[in-house]
């Protein structure tokens, strides 16, 4: 059983959730039971998701498995990828500095502002009309 335990990390970005597990593996990504390509139509989504473990240099060596929902693909691929830094931190914590060097261990706090009562949006006003 030794060899087949998982660790763990948890993404947030916007409103999307990432539930990530990692072990070491033949380097099998799969996202709600599907391929990263084929869940994240765009390269530019799969790359952002999978750059903690391209930095790393664990690219191939481990398998991750991602419960991912919540938001849109791009918030997901962001959740992915704070999740994926936290569980190889969790793995080996001598990956602290490349990790926190690349920026994969900061939450991106950025969120969508509320829109406001008797305004077209968060800050977008009716147009004024002088006549």
């Amino acid at each position: 059983m030794k060899g087949s335990s998982y660790y763990w990390g948890t993404g947030r970005r916007k409103t999307a959730i990432a539930r990530v597990r990692i072990r070491p593996g033949s380097g099998a990504v799969k996202i709600n039971d599907r391929e990263v390509e084929e869940y994240f139509p765009r390269q530019v989504w799969v790359n952002h998701a999978l750059e903690p473990l391209k930095v790393t240099g664990m690219e191939g060596k481990l398998d991750v498995f991602v419960s991912a929902f919540g938001g849109g693909l791009t918030g997901q691929s962001g959740a992915v990828r704070l999740g994926i830094a936290r569980a190889l931190l969790k793995m080996n914590p001598d990956l602290r500095p490349v990790l926190k060097q690349g920026g994969f261990l900061t939450r991106d706090p950025r969120m969508v502002e509320r829109k406001k009562f008797g305004l077209k949006g968060a800050r977008a006003r009716r147009q004024y009309s002088k006549r």
